[in-house]
């Protein structure tokens, strides 16, 4: 049986014995690195009370002990747990697992959104966004930040995406859409009304249209062109921030910015390479 589920068990376990499995339960991390007085000192035990439960255990001594509880927190690092994608820590936790919990939450996430993720579609809308003449990307609130972290790197492949709701100039840009620009809709609801307008119009002219959204009911599908659509558990209200769907749009618009790289992989490398001698050592070194 491993170490961690002898603890929690407690099988024959004194009170004091008790006492000592919870303080090494609750504080895995940290109770590697003690030393035994310091652990008797944290549990108001003695030396010999925890070389005795060591020994229960079947370790001869604490030194074995503390190595198999090493072994065990690093695999319990490793190890990705299920996280409530709303509250995905409790007021309880401490500092390490509130991280931990943080990094579980993440992973889980970008796998669950690898898992939903056509990559025919992916592949379609990187062609269409990098044959666009201009790029117009509606997005608001939180999503409107992944548009920007998106919007930075396309500047590396020398594309420039204007977020359109910006300045309350949306209704602007997007009368100045033309049949040679694609407008991008990122919104995990999908259902913002001024959008579906502006949708809908592009519907109406035939004028090529991508959707990102969490929402598998939007209303924005049958209005645009290609979708991305990456469910999570995640409530409209009820939560302590937006992790989840966030987490997921960064990761698919990375996916998508990776995608249109790598479909002139060789240009787009020898082109980072001039321009980085220009920045660096060149005329627009900031010295």
């Amino acid at each position: 049986m491993l170490i961690l589920d002898q603890l929690q068990q407690a099988a024959d376990f004194t009170a004091t014995e008790q006492r000592i499995a919870t303080y090494i339960l609750a504080h895995l991390s940290t109770v590697t690195d003690l030393y035994i007085k310091d652990l008797a000192t944290a549990t108001y035990t003695s030396h010999s009370a925890i070389i005795r439960l060591a020994q229960k255990l079947g370790y001869r001594g604490y030194r074995e002990f503390q190595r198999a509880l090493s072994t065990a927190a690093i695999t319990q690092a490793q190890t990705v747990q299920k996280v409530d994608p709303n509250f995905p820590f409790d007021p309880t936790d401490d500092d390490q697992l509130i991280a931990k919990k943080m990094a579980d939450l993440t992973v889980t996430t970008v796998q669950k959104s690898f898992a939903q993720l056509d990559i025919p579609t992916l592949t379609a809308i990187a062609t269409e966004l990098m044959q666009a003449n201009r790029l117009f990307i509606f997005a608001q609130g939180d999503s409107q930040l992944r548009a920007r972290s998106f919007q930075n790197k396309l500047v590396k492949i020398n594309r420039f995406a204007i977020i359109a709701d910006e300045y309350a100039d949306a209704a602007w840009n997007a009368a100045n859409i033309g049949p040679n620009d694609c407008a991008f809709f990122i919104s995990y609801g999908g259902t913002t009304q001024v959008h579906q307008q502006f949708a809908q119009y592009f519907h109406d002219q035939q004028l090529p249209s991508v959707l990102l959204t969490g929402n598998p009911q939007s209303p924005l599908l049958p209005l645009t062109q290609y979708h991305l659509v990456s469910m999570q558990s995640e409530t409209s209200f009820a939560k302590i921030g937006t992790f989840a769907s966030q987490a997921a749009f960064e990761y698919l618009l990375d996916s998508l910015f990776a995608v249109m790289y790598a479909q002139n992989f060789k240009h787009h490398l020898t082109d980072l390479q001039h321009k980085q001698q220009l920045i660096q050592n060149g005329p627009l070194h900031n010295k």
